[in-house]
């Protein structure tokens, strides 16, 4: 990469890719984790109200940014033979798996979760958090994973551009 614009569309795309893949790594290790050990209606009660107010200024930009930053800083990489381009392709590939998982299968469960009505309604409401939370659980993390590789390609794709870059200052000095 060799403009500022190029290195802050990867700068930013690494941390936008970071705040996700953090997100869906809590959800993971400790928020699904700590209500596997709730009863029904407050697992129920607690998942339809996150997936209530997630969807926010503050989460917008690492879900919706980290997709868009990282196409475009790959479409940039590749139109400048940037050294970096393979390790900032596949992170989009991974984050737009992920992407796809959120948007395919969790959303869809979050909206079935929300239909069901407030829990203290629901006439199963164990049914209906058997019919949720393993689903969920497996495909966050999955999502997780999967963003946690693409962070790991944009560092990579960061050493590989300042490997690249430090190259003509050691030969020069040489």
């Amino acid at each position: 990469m060799r403009s500022t614009t190029e290195r802050l569309l990867l700068g930013t795309a690494t941390v936008l890719m970071g705040l996700i893949a953090g997100f869906f790594y809590a959800y993971a290790c400790s928020v699904m984790v700590g209500l596997a050990r709730v009863d029904d209606s407050t697992f129920v009660t607690t998942m339809q109200w996150i997936n209530a107010t997630v969807r926010n200024a503050a989460f917008a930009p690492s879900f919706f940014g980290a997709l868009a930053v990282t196409g475009v800083a790959a479409l940039v990489a590749y139109r400048h033979r940037s050294a970096g381009r393979a390790w900032i392709l596949a992170a989009f590939a991974l984050y737009a798996a992920a992407f796809a998982i959120t948007m395919g299968i969790n959303v869809p469960l979050n909206e079935q979760l929300a239909a069901a009505g407030p829990a203290a309604g629901i006439a199963d409401v164990a049914a209906v958090r058997d019919a949720y939370e393993g689903t969920w659980v497996a495909w966050n993390i999955a999502r997780a994973a999967l963003s946690t590789a693409a962070l790991a390609a944009l560092v990579c794709a960061i050493f590989r551009v300042t490997i690249r870059l430090s190259e003509p200052a050691r030969t020069a000095s040489r």
